[in-house]
């Protein structure tokens, strides 16, 4: 079984026993559950049908613990303009969380 699901405004496509990168939920702690009730799509595999939502499907979740929390790799932003003597360089690295997904509901 997966499911589609949005988190603020991203859309994951999940099984169960999958680890993903959310964006930074700075609500959550490590080892917290989290349940995503926006769910877009679930399919069952060989089992038969799949219910796709209108936007969201009705009575579907997804319930993951959070893992940790962590910082993607590090990007550098260079501005630069010819001829004119400017140039400027800095590094920004994303804040992120690592959720496990334990059970699709639907």
């Amino acid at each position: 079984m997966f499911a589609v699901f949005e988190d603020r405004n991203k859309q994951y496509r999940v099984q169960e026993g999958d680890t993903l990168l959310l964006d930074f939920n700075e609500t959550a702690e490590a080892g917290a559950s989290l349940v995503f009730d926006r769910v877009l799509f679930v399919g069952r595999g060989d089992a038969g049908g799949s219910a796709v939502g209108v936007p969201y499907v009705k009575g579907a979740s997804v319930r993951a613990t959070v893992v940790e929390h962590e910082r993607g790799p590090k990007l550098i932003v260079g501005k630069f303009r010819r001829r004119k003597n400017y140039r400027r360089k800095n590094g920004h690295r994303q804040s992120l969380t690592r959720v496990r997904i334990e059970s699709i509901q639907g």
